[in-house]
């Protein structure tokens, strides 16, 4: 098969790969219907985090089942699976108490802008499609659950949002456009996306933000606190990771407030005294999407929500490397690969 590599900043190469194969009796083996390029990809493709060598790209992922390892019982061949982009057990003591995407026998999906992908762990990993096979149509929708939308909906989660709050979220890429919709699905009274673009803007808008803010640092904070009563928001939703956009979220923030962090941390260092006197909750981390996917599927499939709407380009696979320039350049939200 041919699959996505990344050799260096801004250099993606859709190149002959092994098709995968079963390896351990607990994996799955699926062909991908859809798969995508994440804003986490582009750190690397940037050259802002290194790589050991050539890697295989890609985390997000949703397809068919074409066959199992001997202890893989809850999925079965021909039925239409999503994953999170972490594998899990599902038993471990960590998972149990929902936080899959840190199970003690965790590892992370790198090779899923591909046609054909291994699972590992598959029984504690895959959720299968109830009812059958989907509508095609809903694909993109329920690709996002693998990550952008299970990462968005764990953002809003994290920082306790709930009936009546006032949420910010910093960060308008896929990520925390879908915090938005999550916020508004748990009920948030005032939700205020903090963008510049006026397409993402309307996206945010059309899942559910009632203000957009179009100032950031300091600015952007006392923005904040003019349309809080000098007070600060319940909940933050910090979908970056830069240093610039953890202490937006932090000081934009009431006291005894929530702060979520779900972008990937680059160069973020907090200060001790600073976050002292915050009085603020931080919670954060990889998204235990597999906990969420359960639900998350049947508020796509029920028409609830169309997350897939953060999809604004569609590429076929083998044009993988321009859904990076795109992304990379603005042009495009999210791009969508279809084998």
């Amino acid at each position: 098969m041919r699959a996505a590599v990344l050799y260096g900043p801004r250099d993606v190469r859709f190149e002959a790969r092994e098709t995968p194969r079963v390896e351990q009796p607990t994996d799955a083996v699926i062909r991908i219907a859809a798969t995508c390029v994440c804003g986490s990809d582009l750190w690397p493709y940037r050259g802002l985090q290194p790589m050991n060598g050539p890697t295989p790209m890609g985390h997000e992922y949703c397809g068919f089942v074409e066959e199992v390892g001997r202890s893989v019982k809850s999925v079965k061949p021909g039925q239409f699976v999503i994953g999170s982009f972490a594998t899990s057990d599902n038993t471990c003591p960590n998972c149990r108490i929902g936080y899959q995407s840190s199970c003690v026998h965790r590892e992370f999906i790198t090779r899923a802008q591909a046609p054909v992908l291994r699972v590992p762990l598959a029984e504690g990993t895959l959720v299968p499609a109830p009812g059958g096979v989907p509508p095609a149509g809903l694909f993109p929708s329920l690709l996002t659950t693998s990550d952008v939308l299970g990462t968005g909906w764990f953002a809003a989660d994290a920082a306790n949002v709930k009936p009546g709050s006032t949420v910010v979220v910093v960060g308008d890429g896929a990520v925390g456009l879908l915090g938005v919709m999550s916020a508004k699905q748990m009920g948030a009274d005032r939700i205020i996306a903090m963008s510049r673009h006026e397409k993402r803007q309307k996206l945010a808008r059309a899942f559910g933000a009632t203000d957009v803010v179009t100032e950031r640092g300091d600015e952007g904070v006392q923005r904040i606190m003019d349309m809080t009563g000098g007070i600060g928001a319940d909940s933050v939703l910090e979908c970056v990771g830069t240093q610039e956009s953890m202490m937006q979220a932090i000081r934009s923030t009431r006291r005894g407030g929530y702060v979520s962090y779900v972008g990937v941390p680059h160069e973020v260092e907090l200060a001790g005294q600073e976050l002292f006197f915050a009085h603020v909750h931080l919670h954060g981390g990889p998204a235990p999407v597999r906990g969420y996917l359960p639900k998350l599927i049947e508020l796509v499939l029920d028409g609830t929500i169309d997350p897939g709407q953060v999809f604004d380009l569609t590429l076929p696979l083998e044009q993988v490397a321009e859904g990076y320039r795109a992304m990379d350049e603005r042009r495009a939200i999210k791009a969508l690969l279809r084998p």
